[in-house]
């Protein structure tokens, strides 16, 4: 009974990140390729993205591996990269409420597009949720290793500029954007994620608006939250 059931959520669940595939192959295959053109054996890319798996703080801490031991700088560092997850910790604590050791490995690995994924997705009728959420995790998990194997292989036979490939993640984001835009008849929080992103980076600089487009974004959401979810009630019904 329980095969059957997560095979239909594995199922269900493919097809959602089928585009995050091609992405993370490619910025994987560019990662191993960096960690080998940086002097790292194919072994140290691979278990980084087993074990870390951290997307674009994984390409910062190349430098940081090869710089002098400074444990306090990597943390400001990697804080600094990655504080967008606490926000998107807090606003999946609904969804994530699942018993088991798939909740532990589900906060793992909730990378940007594992989040944009779960996040919006409803899963089919019939499919359980906790599974759901856990093979596209896991899929996503994956495709990065798999790219990160493929580069640092790649990287000891051949040699080629890879200036540019990281531009393939950016161009997931617009789709998966776009395809929420064209799926929503409410356009205000797609307005606003980007209005106010645009506000903090004319106030805060390009290097310190991350932060606080999260803080903006989050508290006016929270202010507009129940006029937003009686907006979608009245438009499903």
């Amino acid at each position: 009974m329980k095969k059957g059931i997560r095979s239909r959520a594995l199922k269900a669940a493919f097809p959602h990140t089928i585009p995050i595939l091609t992405g993370f192959l490619f910025l994987g295959i560019a990662y191993g390729i960096y960690m080998n053109a940086a002097g790292f054996s194919p072994v140290y890319p691979i278990l980084i993205s087993i074990i870390v798996f951290a997307g674009s703080m994984q390409f910062v801490a190349v430098p940081l591996l090869l710089a002098p031991f400074a444990p306090v700088e990597a943390f400001g560092l990697t804080l600094m990269i990655n504080a967008r997850h606490l926000f998107y910790g807090i606003s999946m604590l609904e969804k994530y409420k699942i018993p088991g050791l798939k909740k532990l490995y589900l906060i793992f690995g909730m990378c940007d597009e594992t989040f944009s994924v779960n996040c919006t997705t409803v899963p089919p009728e019939g499919i359980d949720r906790a599974w759901f959420y856990f093979f596209v995790t896991m899929l996503n998990h994956i495709y990065w290793i798999s790219g990160t194997l493929i580069g640092a292989i790649f990287g000891m036979i051949v040699r080629f500029n890879t200036e540019g490939l990281e531009f393939v993640m950016t161009a997931l984001f617009v789709v998966i954007f776009t395809e929420q835009c064209l799926r929503k008849k409410n356009h205000f929080s797609s307005i606003l994620g980007i209005a106010l992103p645009l506000l903090c980076r004319l106030i805060f600089g390009e290097g310190s608006f991350l932060i606080p487009s999260m803080l903006a974004i989050m508290g006016v959401l929270t202010l507009v939250r129940p006029r937003l979810e009686k907006m979608e009630k009245e438009a499903a019904a």
